[in-house]
């Protein structure tokens, strides 16, 4: 896929991978970028600095992605600004943060969340978009997690949510065949905010360390790593359907 002149929505596009994910493909010559977020308004906005320094036409748009009405809303006004929409990029997506064993501590409410903003939201993304995409023969990427192969992860739901995710991006890469192709990719541990706040920067540091020394490429990946990928599948024209772990080698070892 040739991305110049394209235009791409990534969502949780404000912070971490989604960031490195909008200004790859700026630089791979999207035309047009669509910054997705639910919270981090400040974030998305200096994002869109960034892109529009790149040479690129950059909006942040708000939307929920637990809100149907929201990314039905958020789809309209993509069509309006740029007229099409070649790349999807489900980025966004929540998690609680509850121990594995603490079954009690896990509410179904909790746990509904999480599959309302991991799983249906993807989802309501690809539905929303797809007219648009199989215009375009455009792609999908979803950003899934290791946590969806092993048993991992900030919580049961996580893990479940991206193990749904996984098999979503194999029905949907055949529903919307032969137009749109649709991968994912799995990162392992990233170097992202989403860990220095669990815990805490000196703490996140003391944990890669220690998971470098049984890793096969002894490397922890940052966001880049994960933005690398994305532009990878998408440059890989006869693949569809498939997931692609990033976690320097360590699933080998498990």
């Amino acid at each position: 896929m040739d991305l110049h002149d394209t235009v791409a929505v990534v969502t949780g596009g404000g912070t971490g991978i989604g960031r490195a994910t909008a200004l790859a493909l700026a630089r791979a010559g999207a035309r047009g970028v669509v910054v997705g977020y639910s919270r981090s308004a400040d974030e998305a906005a200096a994002v869109v600095e960034e892109l529009a320094a790149l040479g690129c036409v950059a909006v942040a748009e708000r939307a929920d992605v637990g809100d149907a009405a929201a990314v039905r809303s958020l789809a309209e006004r993509v069509r309006a600004r740029f007229g099409r929409m070649d790349v999807l990029v489900n980025n966004a997506a929540t998690t609680h943060r509850v121990p594995h064993a603490d079954l009690e501590g896990l509410t179904d409410a909790a746990f509904a969340q999480v599959l309302d903003v991991n799983v249906l939201g993807p989802f309501r993304l690809a539905r929303a978009f797809a007219a648009d995409l199989r215009a375009a023969g455009g792609a999908v990427v979803n950003i899934a997690s290791i946590a969806g192969y092993r048993a991992g992860g900030s919580s049961i739901a996580y893990g479940v949510s991206k193990a749904a995710l996984v098999q979503l991006t194999r029905n949907l890469a055949v529903a919307l065949a032969p137009e749109v192709r649709v991968n994912a990719i799995a990162p392992g541990t990233v170097a992202t905010r989403w860990q220095t706040d669990v815990h805490g920067i000196t703490g996140f540091a003391e944990r890669a360390r220690a998971e470098r020394a049984q890793v096969p490429l002894r490397r922890t990946a940052g966001p880049e790593h994960v933005a690398q990928a994305v532009l990878g599948v998408l440059a890989m024209d006869l693949v569809t359907g498939e997931t692609v772990i990033v976690d320097g080698g360590k699933h080998v070892t498990y």
